[in-house]
């Protein structure tokens, strides 16, 4: 572990991985509010908005292309450019037409830093050490959060909605322009295939990964709005429950790291889609503005569990896949993300339970699935074994 934090990529990533965070951060947690309290929108509203984010995660498999005119090192801090410049000009626009511009911009940013973060952590670390890498990660993400949502939580009340995207998505972009003229490379890897890959034997990391990106459109799209439609969450009470669940993340991600080391992605992902099952239910049957707070937490730690999804892959997939095949995974994830959200705004329409019961019945169609992950990793093993044999 103590080589992989030596690593110039480690570096790179972590200090991308940070600035993401934080500019999300912001944007998700005023975003709502925004909405809500300055453009006046609807659930059927945010349900669009919500669909259009997803876009660009629909469009990540372009990054394999777009690696051929460019490293993807910098593209990686390019997308964290474009991320800050949406984030800051999302207050400049309150209107429906306005949000939906900002968010695709934001979202074209994220994404496809997400995308390229997830590649090269697979390519510069080994399958014993990446979800180590992928846990510090997230731990150091969430220590950021906590960050942000201190300064938000003082200043929210005292800088408009203009000034605090703004300034704050201003930061995200220099710190992008700082990525850019990082060298973190090493020239001893196996070179990534320049193209889409497809093959049938990944059949079961493309289905999980479409399955997590239906659940996770729930948890994005509807339960913030959850809080603050229903219950009357205000800015800085969701800027607390946000540092609330961030510092349990930044103790709690290392460690799913190493329980998928130790146990292996199928005990870890099944404990994740069991829980999410409950958890869905209770969504949609709670009453109370503090337990639904827990769920919010308990959500967002299980979330967390879905590094798993990659580290099986890295464990199945030929080593010149792992960056086309992490843009296709994007992509596949984001086939239902960009309906889901709109589907579930008109289902919010005729009751808001019915976008958390279908991620109940998810969770329980990915509890199946994932029993399926050991024979899978054995039979890459067997495969591999006689390839160099």
């Amino acid at each position: 572990m103590q080589k992989a934090r030596q690593d110039r990529m480690f570096l790179f990533l972590a200090v991308m991985s940070i600035v993401t965070t934080m500019g999300f951060q912001v944007w998700r947690t005023l975003f709502n509010n925004f909405a809500v309290d300055v453009v006046g929108l609807a659930g059927n509203h945010m349900g669009m908005i919500q669909s259009v984010r997803e876009v660009p995660g629909f469009l990540a498999l372009l990054v394999v292309y777009a690696t051929l005119v460019i490293k993807e090192h910098r593209l990686s801090a390019l997308s964290v450019i474009i991320l800050g410049l949406g984030i800051s000009l999302t207050g400049v626009f309150p209107s429906y037409a306005g949000l939906i511009f900002t968010t695709l911009l934001m979202s074209f940013g994220f994404h496809y830093f997400e995308t390229t973060n997830q590649s090269l952590t697979l390519q510069y670390f080994d399958k014993h050490t990446s979800p180590w890498v992928m846990g510090k990660l997230r731990s150091y993400s969430a220590a950021s959060a906590i960050l942000i949502g201190i300064v938000l939580y003082f200043v929210s009340s005292k800088l408009s909605y203009e000034l605090l995207f703004g300034i704050l998505g201003a930061l995200v972009v220099i710190a992008g322009v700082w990525g850019l003229v990082q060298h973190p490379t090493r020239e001893d890897l196996v070179p990534q295939a320049k193209k889409m890959i497809l093959r049938k034997r990944y059949s079961l990391y493309y289905f999980l990964t479409f399955m997590a990106g239906a659940r996770r459109q729930i948890f994005v799209a509807f339960a913030v709005f959850l809080l603050v439609e229903k219950f009357h969450f205000t800015v800085k009470e969701i800027t607390l429950l946000f540092m609330l669940n961030n510092a349990v993340n930044y103790f709690l991600s290392p460690l799913i790291g190493k329980a998928i080391i130790r146990f292996g992605e199928q005990k870890v992902l099944s404990t994740e889609y069991l829980s999410l099952i409950f958890i869905f239910i209770a969504y949609a049957t709670v009453e109370t503005k503090a337990v639904m707070a827990v769920l919010y937490v308990l959500d967002h730690i299980f979330f967390n569990f879905s590094m798993g999804i990659r580290t099986f892959f890295q464990k199945v997939g030929d080593a010149d896949h792992m960056a086309p095949t992490m843009a296709v995974g994007f992509t596949i994830n984001h086939i239902a993300a960009v309906v889901i959200p709109v589907l579930g705004g008109l289902a919010w329409i005729i009751d808001y339970r019915i976008p958390f019961i279908g991620g109940a019945i998810m969770s329980l169609i990915s509890l199946i699935a994932v029993q399926f992950i050991s024979g899978s990793i054995r039979k890459a093993e067997v495969r591999h074994s006689a390839i160099t044999t």
